[in-house]
């Protein structure tokens, strides 16, 4: 059984966003499910569906999607064994600090960028399973190789 992603957005308007983290976690072979709810309009909602995607046995990441204020972050980490990867959509309304400053006892860390957001979550996976941890290698290496060739392309010394 694959690894797990656990894709929270905070309302359907950060679909476009979860589709970006969506594909990326795709490419490094992990399972994702996508699920909407809103710590501020169904706190029932989410906490019904965290504990339930917590109690599965697999390995498993979330990764919650909340612009604004980011109540879904701290709310979904404290109800759950595992680890909360914050990764809010860009845009002017977006409130970085509710997603940076956390109270005591709520550890979820922050990644801006949808496709750092599912490399993070597979490299957490990657202890869990070999091709996971193998299709991080990979990506590293082709990392590398891209700025490798750009530097090449460059340099005439």
């Amino acid at each position: 059984m694959k690894p797990l992603v656990i894709i929270l957005m905070g309302s359907p308007a950060d679909a476009d966003h979860c589709t970006k983290i969506q594909s990326a976690a795709d490419k490094f072979g992990l399972d994702v499910v996508m699920r909407v709810g809103s710590a501020h309009r169904t706190p029932e909602h989410v906490l019904n569906l965290v504990r339930s995607h917590d109690a599965e046995p697999r390995p498993k990441v979330f990764i919650t999607v909340a612009g604004r204020s980011n109540a879904l972050s701290g709310f979904t980490d404290p109800q759950v064994s595992a680890p909360v990867i914050a990764c809010p959509p860009p845009g002017d309304e977006v409130d970085l600090w509710s997603s940076l400053r956390m109270p005591p006892g709520v550890g979820c860390a922050v990644v801006l960028e949808p496709i750092n957001a599912a490399l993070m979550a597979a490299k957490i996976l990657a202890g869990h399973d070999p091709e996971v941890a193998q299709k991080v290698s990979e990506y590293q290496a082709e990392q590398r190789a891209r700025v490798l060739g750009a530097d090449a392309q460059v340099y005439h010394g």
